[in-house]
């Protein structure tokens, strides 16, 4: 059997929790961003962010895995809420261009952009 070879999927994660001051969520979005270049664009409130980007992995379950673990590993070093994920979204990149393409992502925010709920 051949190694698998990596695809790009577009992922959406989705936290919340306890509500803030929107301007330290995005404060806090904005440094996850310098930590983590490949995020696309968010949208944000005082109880819950969601984020978007392209994760490179052999499998949809691979970039699950990742997903999961994005705000965790960053809330520290990125002074991020202390929030749970609330949900993801993984979709390959033919589903992704089949709902829209880049306009979906435009939908969000412009690429590098946050923007509030």
């Amino acid at each position: 059997m051949s190694a698998l070879q990596a695809k790009l999927w577009h992922v959406t994660v989705t936290v919340g929790g306890d509500a803030m001051e929107t301007a330290l969520v995005r404060a806090a979005l904005e440094r996850l961003s310098g930590e983590q270049p490949f995020l696309l664009s968010g949208r944000y409130s005082s109880d819950k962010a969601e984020v978007r980007y392209w994760e490179e992995a052999p499998e949809c379950a691979d970039a699950a895995a990742l997903a999961l673990r994005l705000w965790g590993e960053h809330r520290a070093t990125a002074g991020l809420p202390l929030w749970h994920v609330l949900g993801i979204e993984v979709v390959d990149r033919e589903i992704f261009q089949r709902r829209g393409g880049d306009a979906a992502v435009s939908l969000v925010a412009p690429a590098g952009g946050w923007r509030p709920f």
